[in-house]
């Protein structure tokens, strides 16, 4: 899969690819797909928007987005910890393909910080994929 670095910081812009990409692609998902068309209804075009907002405010700070996603969640029914390593692996690979490397490591580091605060609410515990979480990159000198 081709590295595409245009976006060099995040904005609305490239939030908003990102989530409807990412999204398409979870909906596609053998897995994460029918939790969320369980969960949504056919309501996807309202739950993006909604995404996007959460989105932009944990990455940009906008705060556009008013919630309470645990609750949300924990109100899902047949949630295993496959879905939130699923869910974090294609995260990770669209951020990769959308950002530059520096940049896709901060998207994923707060994804992961999101998936594991659910985790956590939901199992009582951290999840598998927290050992592999990105790191923040250590000076060498």
């Amino acid at each position: 899969m081709p590295v595409n670095t245009a976006h060099r910081t995040p904005d609305k812009e490239s939030i908003t690819e990102l989530v409807h990409a990412f999204y398409a692609d979870v909906r596609k998902d053998d897995l994460l797909g029918p939790v969320f068309d369980k969960a949504l209804h056919g309501q996807w075009d309202a739950h993006l928007h909604r995404l996007v907002d959460f989105w932009s405010t944990v990455l940009l700070g906008t705060r556009s987005f008013k919630g309470n996603v645990l609750d949300k969640h924990l109100s899902l029914q047949d949630v295993t910890p496959a879905h939130f390593a699923a869910w974090v692996h294609l995260w990770n690979g669209h951020t990769a393909r959308l950002f530059a490397p520096e940049v896709a490591h901060g998207l994923q580091a707060a994804a992961h910080g999101v998936a594991r605060n659910l985790f956590r609410g939901y199992f009582g515990s951290l999840p598998a994929f927290a050992a592999s979480e990105p790191q923040e990159p250590h000076a060498h000198g």
